[in-house]
Order: structure tokens, then sequence, then C-alpha cells
């Protein structure tokens, strides 16, 4: 007696749903990622093996570059901002239009002395990228970076602070920098260095 072979179907797979899905995925992702600014200057950062990551909220960055200039970068919430500016102007009696301020929100880094601020913020965008900034003064006659430190500490005394100097920025200008920020007993900061592969057993 023959065999009755049940009938095959075909299987038939609906992707749409698991489309849509992926769809919404991406869409997602690409909506709420941060893109990292790029430095103001180019920075070669020393490498260790630390595996620390950085706190994403309430971070100032100071840069310091080879020839020995720093850079500061407030934290990115534009109210805060303002008030830090407002703090800064008032410690060195000075004011700001609303229009510099607005300016001051959307700068990447400060790079200039608080006598040339203003006319840093009144350049344009595509200036101020191509601007030599001389840097936040740091030595014995001035230390406006601390200042800055200081004064946004002042807004918010919970802020973070991370470092980030080249390879070759000299030892006594960072030994100046970490000084000034123990005359004002912020002892707690984090060095920017590149990741290192640690040694394998």
């Amino acid at each position: 007696m023959a065999r009755v072979k049940p009938k095959r179907h075909n299987i038939r797979v609906d992707m749409t749903a698991m489309t849509d899905v992926s769809f919404l995925l991406l869409t997602f992702f690409i909506l709420t990622a941060q893109f990292a600014k790029p430095d103001v200057e180019n920075i070669t950062t020393p490498s260790s093996i630390s595996e620390k990551l950085l706190p994403d909220g309430s971070l100032m960055t100071i840069l310091s570059t080879t020839d020995g200039r720093f850079y500061f970068t407030p934290v990115e919430n534009g109210t805060e901002r303002m008030q830090l500016l407002d703090n800064m102007a008032k410690k060195y009696g000075t004011t700001f239009s609303d229009e510099e301020k607005a300016a001051f929100t959307r700068v990447t880094a400060i790079g200039v002395p608080m006598n040339q601020l203003k006319g840093f913020l009144n350049l344009s965008e595509e200036d101020q990228e191509n601007f030599k900034a001389p840097g936040v003064p740091m030595d014995e006659n001035s230390k406006e970076l601390i200042d800055w430190v200081e004064q946004s500490l002042a807004v918010n005394p919970d802020y973070k602070m991370a470092i980030k100097g080249d390879t070759d920025t000299k030892y006594n200008r960072v030994k100046g920098l970490f000084e000034g920020l123990r005359d004002i007993d912020f002892l707690k900061f984090w060095l920017i260095t590149n990741q290192e592969v640690g040694p394998t057993n």
C-alpha cells in the first residue's frame, strides 16, 4: 500500500513588523545621539590603561596646548553659562549685551583674556573658528583660568572637571594649573588620556 505524502505548505514570514521596528530603532538612535564637538586645538593626549569614563553632564574641561596656552570649556547648559558670564563680568567690572550672552552660550571654548572676550563674542562663528586665540591667562600675574573654574563652581558646586593636556605641554605650565586649583580647594578632577591596551596574561 502506497504511503500518502502530506501536502507541503510554503512557510511565509511577514517581515513588515521587523522592518518597522528596525527603522524606528535607527531613527531613535540617530535623533538621540550626541556628537562630540571637535577640540579648538589638535591635542595629542598621553596614553594610559585606565578604563574609567568621564561623566556625561555637568563637566567643565580645560585644554592645554603644546605651547602652554589654556582653553576653558564651560558646561553645555545655556542658562548656567549665562549665569557664569554674569559672575565673571561682575568680578572683572564689565558688562555684556544680550547678543553677547547668547553668543557665549554657543562658543566651543574660551581662549581669550576677559578684556578681549567682548570682541571675540562679536565675531561671526566662522571668524571665531579661524581666530588664533592667545589662551586664557594662567601665570603669576593673572589667574583668570582659575577664576573661570571658581565662578563655575559658584553657579553649581556639583560641576566636575577634566583636564586634557598635550604630551608635549611643559610641566611647569601644568604644575601652575594644579597649584591654582589647589588654592581654591578644588582637588578632584580627571585627566583625559588615550586608551592603551593593558598587559595580557
